[in-house]
């Protein structure tokens, strides 16, 4: 029976229960007077008595639990503004369930909102970390060179170089930072429009046919993809997509391995898998991939160049595609990342 009692209900309780008491104890010292006057002062004293504790309770407390009850309430509200949960109409026990729903569902937000920072801190770090690295590398080609070293025909003109290259990995970071804020913010235009996707692999591998050749890594088609594959999409934007996986293929592959690049046409969807048998990762690894300076192998990862950010901007170029990408990886076997873009209909 308790659970149908109301906020209101236990108000008007609670203050006929102060003024049965007060009424107690005005009688235990009221005996002296006669019984008309009792009777008179009792009702005064229970009316007086009723109004004081009923404002007391509707302005410090009733009035405060509501405030309550409003502010968790306040984001709880139908598309037309009207309140999904009446307050004067439920009671003690379904406003206890509505409020201990609200303290979880805050304690979740608390846990992401630190989650969220330590994200922050992480990023921040790396950031810094990244800058730090040829900025530094810079520092001291230059003071080795303002030295003297200037001088010495030996090593002048290779740390000028040297400063140079770390120059230019210090301008690949600041630019691909931003085009991530600028991909986040959505300030970057997508220009749809019809194109062979397998042309576009074509003509990339004929760019970075030098850099494969260095590791003696083969580029290649999947067999049988001799049909065109037109999709809608940013060719612009799509030909970074695969010159950063190929890039990253070839990185990270083998020696005299191979790096391939297949079509699947599924409906409305194509498919677009670059794979290599290179050297793979460990489970652990593949949810963080594309997260910003994330690195399997940071002595390794640096060593090979590169600003940290390559696969952080292929996954928001496919999502501001509305696509998904996806990784499948065994460690000393190799890696595969997956794709998708919209197919071109016959009318496109």
């Amino acid at each position: 029976m308790y659970k149908n009692i109301t906020i209101r209900q236990v108000t008007v309780l609670i203050t006929v229960l102060v003024s049965l008491s007060s009424f107690i104890v005005f009688a235990v010292f009221s005996s002296g007077l006669s019984a008309g006057r009792q009777v008179a002062v009792f009702i005064i004293c229970l009316i007086i008595n009723f109004l004081v504790v009923k404002f007391f309770l509707e302005k410090y407390v009733f009035r405060k639990i509501k405030l309550i009850y409003k502010i968790i309430y306040d984001s709880k509200k139908d598309k037309t503004g009207r309140e999904l949960f009446d307050f004067n109409k439920k009671s003690l026990s379904d406003v206890n369930e509505k409020v201990m729903e609200w303290a979880t569902s805050a304690k979740k937000e608390i846990a992401d909102l630190k989650t969220l920072e330590q994200y922050r801190k992480n990023y921040v770090g790396n950031i810094s970390h990244e800058l730090k690295t040829p900025i530094f590398a810079i520092q001291a080609y230059l003071h080795t060179l303002l030295d003297g070293g200037i001088y010495d025909e030996q090593i002048n003109v290779k740390y000028l170089k040297r400063a140079a290259e770390n120059t230019e990995r210090l301008q690949n970071i600041v630019e691909d930072l931003e085009i991530i804020s600028k991909l986040e913010s959505g300030q970057v235009e997508m220009e749809m429009r019809k194109f062979d996707i397998k042309e576009l692999v074509s003509d990339i591998f004929m760019d970075l046919q030098p850099m494969a050749k260095e590791k003696n890594i083969t580029l290649m088609l999947k067999e049988g993809a001799s049909q065109a594959f037109q999709v809608i999409a940013d060719r612009e934007s799509i030909r970074q997509v695969l010159i950063n996986l190929i890039v990253n293929s070839i990185k990270y592959g083998r020696e005299g391995g191979t790096t391939k690049v297949s079509f699947y046409d599924m409906d409305t969807l194509i498919l677009v898998e670059v794979s290599d048998n290179g050297i793979g990762m460990e489970e652990k690894h593949i949810k963080h991939v594309f997260d910003r300076f994330y690195r399997v192998d940071s002595s390794r990862s640096r060593k090979q160049g590169g600003s940290g950010l390559g696969l952080a901007i292929v996954k928001h170029i496919i999502e501001a595609h509305g696509q998904t990408i996806n990784l499948r990886s065994t460690l000393n076997i190799g890696s595969t990342f997956g794709f998708t873009l919209k197919k071109a209909g016959k009318g496109d």
